[in-house]
């Protein structure tokens, strides 16, 4: 079975509301074994929504439909599914009650413009929203020689979410008749480019059909292979995907840093965690980023010392101790690293000093930057870059590349 999204709302197109809601549903389909081809946004017009709705239908069995369930006078999702149906629309009075009751229970008093959340296409049954005042609809009717189905569901997400699970997918498991499953993983990688990645796998991507792997750039979070499997059972599925997983991996090596939910603050955190060490961070040009991404892990007080965010040169020189001549330099970079250590009475230290503009500073020029690993019973190491970006961009990756060098120096200990 195929079922497709429709996203209604003009607020989307204009980019004041992000369209998270198809991805999850997306997500929940492909979960369910039910396969999605195409995803569209629509504005509150009522005509250009039925082109979409009936365009949609000449290709999918079914089509879920988010959005424009509300009172006022733009939403027409209901109207649109009638026109579509070639049906008028018809007020249910036990729908008036329980958007009555809802009102009431909040201590609100029901507009008449809400009366409207209470027509349903005729032919069409409403779908229960015990936590919002629209109801949802689902429309099962003749299309194109075929019978498709038409469920139509609220923009909150939490509303559709609730629907989506309890309603939306059982109908479509039962309408389907087939038991398949779809599983995707995501290995995430650091450490090179989007095409330097594809080259490297390109010949697993042309001979995969069952898994497919697809790339995402994923910005300061990695560049993502997301592999999708397609079973009769969810054991299956896994094996595809385990099997697929090893291939990339012999290729990939080093580069992968985790998968799916892991991120690599986190993955530097278990494998301190696995030696039993502590994490200090000192940090000059990201002012504290690193501190928050890692504390930001459930589970880091485990591991995490703090941060000390030493912007200012005096702070450098008064909290950290740093006497290098210049704070942009391999030698400050390294002072900074053992004095997290040291000032925070952390195991592992982390030092970072750079230059992310406007100006350069100390005669080094905008994008410079030195990071620095200290670890017990080792040499502190430091590396520089030379990053081509705007000042933001600059921060956020030299963020997460000092915590893929401590992730690196910590696999490579013996």
């Amino acid at each position: 079975m195929r079922c497709d999204v429709l996203a209604i709302g003009t607020e989307l197109l204009l980019g004041q509301i992000v369209d998270t809601n198809s991805a999850w549903i997306g997500e929940q389909l492909a979960e369910a074994g039910i396969d999605t081809y195409d995803h569209r946004k629509i504005g509150d017009n009522l005509a250009r929504m039925v082109a979409s709705l009936r365009s949609l239908l000449d290709e999918a069995d079914a089509v879920i439909v988010c959005g424009g369930l509300g009172p006022t006078p733009d939403d027409v999702t209901r109207e649109m599914i009638a026109e579509v149906m070639g049906v008028e629309l018809e007020r249910h009075e036990d729908l008036i009650e329980e958007i009555k009751r809802i009102f009431g229970s909040r201590a609100r008093e029901m507009t008449d413009n809400n009366l409207r959340q209470a027509d349903i296409p005729v032919g069409a049954a409403p779908i229960p929203n015990p936590i919002g005042t629209a109801p949802g609809i689902r429309a099962v009717f003749p299309y194109g020689g075929r019978e498709v189905a038409v469920y139509a569901v609220p923009g909150v997400p939490y509303e559709m979410q609730q629907m989506v699970r309890d309603h939306v997918l059982p109908d479509l498991l039962a309408r389907s008749g087939e038991q398949a499953v779809i599983r995707s993983r995501s290995l995430k990688t650091w450490g090179t480019s989007e095409s330097a990645l594809a080259e490297m796998i390109d010949h697993r991507v042309e001979a995969q059909t069952n898994p497919t792997i697809a790339f995402l750039a994923r910005g300061i979070e990695g560049l993502y292979v997301r592999m999708t499997a397609k079973a009769p059972t969810e054991a299956e599925a896994i094996a595809l995907l385990d099997a697929e997983d090893a291939e990339l991996r012999t290729i990939l090596g080093e580069l992968v840093f985790g998968i799916d939910d892991e991120t690599m603050e986190s993955t530097v955190l278990d494998l301190c965690r696995a030696r039993g060490w502590t994490l200090g961070v000192a940090e000059s040009l990201t002012g504290g980023l690193i501190g928050a991404r890692v504390a930001n892990v459930a589970g880091a007080s485990e591991v995490f010392r703090g941060a000390v965010a030493a912007y200012a040169t005096e702070v450098k020189r008064d909290v950290l101790g740093v006497t290098a001549d210049s704070v942009v330099s391999e030698e400050c970079a390294v002072q900074m690293a053992e004095a997290a250590q040291r000032v925070l009475g952390a195991d592992v230290g982390i030092g970072i000093t750079g230059v992310a503009g406007p100006a350069e500073q100390d005669g080094q020029p905008v994008g410079t930057v030195w990071y620095a690993i200290a670890v017990p019973g080792h040499p502190t190491e430091a590396v520089t870059a030379r990053l081509p970006f705007d000042r933001e961009r600059i921060r956020q990756f030299s963020t997460i590349t000092v915590l893929n060098l401590l992730r690196l120096r910590l696999r490579s200990l013996a």
